[in-house]
């Protein structure tokens, strides 16, 4: 009996997680399902994915298997351990009825434990299965996830001709977007994505949100950040100054010698949500464009009385 390489035909690493054999999975049935696909060993591989499927989409049964598949070696036939089938009875591996749908390869591993038979077994041409989610992106201004929005968007979404072909429509959609969303964040359209098969439901829509680059603001998850220009004096003295927040305009008071880089926290001024984020302001010193001879003056008082001070002493020079 040859050993059946269950990843490799549901084309995934052995390290894949449980969500990536889904996935996997998924996609792979609805190319080979007999009732839609022009493939000529439809049948066959469909049958094949399903095995791999019921073998590596429940944890403790991919466990067994690999487990019992360190027993083979390349070019050799399978030989499960001794004694699996005694364990596998004691319910280590789960149970199903109609174990005989599946390979002997399978049947010598599970015997009479492994679940009902995936679909496609008895009845595949039946079967089934709701649609592929689609992944799209929609690009927003950063206020959109501060104070929620509808955007209307136009995209090609894979539709089932009546002749069983899958083919793409474009189609336009209003998509609510939450307050406090963030970047990378992913909103679910149910029933927007890939068309069923026998009937199924359609799979659902998961847009990933993009931020259009903001003149000032910068998003890190629900923390805003904000470059803050002051004058040389504003750092040195401390003033209380305006500052732009997306909630609108709040008053911070700069402290005394504060340098360029220097942060203070605006807390609960981020993007919205059970736990708000922060903003946070970046000081900036910026130099006046043009001095007169009389500002010039000042600034050579300044250097001769402050002429120990070196802010490049960390540099070594």
């Amino acid at each position: 009996m040859e050993y059946k390489d269950y990843y490799k035909i549901l084309g995934v690493e052995k390290s894949a997680s449980q969500e990536d054999i889904k996935r996997a999975y998924r996609r792979l049935a609805r190319k080979y399902h007999p009732d839609v696909s022009k493939e000529k060993d439809a049948s066959q591989r469909f049958q094949e994915i399903n095995e791999a499927h019921e073998a590596l989409g429940d944890p403790e049964k991919r466990k067994a298997y690999d487990q019992a598949g360190r027993n083979w070696q390349g070019g050799r036939g399978f030989q499960p351990p001794p004694g699996w089938q005694q364990r596998a009875r004691q319910g280590g591996a789960g149970g199903f009825e109609g174990g005989a749908e599946f390979s002997d390869f399978f049947s010598s591993l599970f015997g009479n434990m492994g679940g009902q038979p995936g679909p496609g077994f008895g009845g595949a041409h039946h079967t089934r299965m709701k649609g592929e989610d689609v992944d799209a992106s929609i690009r927003i201004p950063i206020e959109d996830a501060y104070n929620g929005a509808t955007r209307s968007l136009t995209l090609n979404i894979p539709e089932r001709s009546p002749q069983g072909f899958t083919t793409s429509r474009r189609r336009s959609l209003n998509v609510k977007i939450p307050k406090g969303v963030t970047e990378n964040q992913r909103i679910r359209l149910e029933g927007q994505g890939g068309p069923g098969v026998g009937g199924a439901a359609a799979g659902d829509l998961l847009m990933k949100v993009e931020f259009e680059t903001h003149p000032h603001y910068r998003a890190q998850g629900k923390d805003i950040y904000l470059n803050l220009p002051i004058t040389p004096w504003e750092a040195a003295l401390g003033r209380t100054v305006k500052v732009p927040t997306l909630g609108g305009t709040v008053d911070l008071k700069i402290p005394k010698n504060t340098s360029t880089g220097q942060q203070l926290r605006l807390k609960g001024r981020g993007l919205p949500g059970k736990t708000p984020g922060n903003q946070y302001v970046v000081f900036e010193i910026v130099m006046p464009k043009e001095c007169n001879d009389e500002v010039r003056a000042l600034y050579a008082q300044l250097a001769e009385h402050e002429a120990a001070f070196n802010p490049r002493s960390k540099l070594g020079v």
